[in-house]
């Protein structure tokens, strides 16, 4: 089947990559990581059902630096997905919100790095 080539096109020569835009895609791509990550800890979780020593020699790989660094990214998507959707949030809400979206938008990642930072901090440094 495919992709099909045409609307690939069209919608790559529609896309301006405003602000918008991007956060629309930014919040449609942690979404998609968010539920990813869910449907993983629901299968590791499961594996307590086969007995301690699945479960146990399983959250091992929880301790290995790789793995830390893809925690860290978990959240920081889910700290970007929530002030995101706040953000949708206030524009469907507000009868200016389309107004100021551009606005609510630099808002919402000015808050994301005020958040993310400590907790980089937290968990690279203070807890690793």
């Amino acid at each position: 089947m495919g992709i099909d080539r045409k609307w690939a096109a069209t919608w790559f020569a529609n896309y301006k990559g405003q602000t918008g835009q991007w956060a629309q895609l930014l919040h449609r791509v942690t979404g998609l990581l968010i539920l990813l990550f869910l449907l993983a800890h629901i299968v590791d979780t499961s594996l307590v059902g086969f007995g301690p020593g699945v479960y146990d020699s399983w959250a091992t790989v929880y301790h290995n630096r790789v793995v830390r660094v893809f925690e860290l990214l978990l959240v920081g998507t889910v700290i970007y997905h929530a002030l995101n959707g706040i953000r949708v949030t206030i524009i469907d809400f507000w009868d200016k919100g389309s107004i100021y979206q551009e606005r609510l938008f630099w808002g919402a990642m000015v808050l994301f790095f005020i958040l993310f930072g400590p907790t980089v901090w937290l968990m690279l440094f203070v807890n690793p």
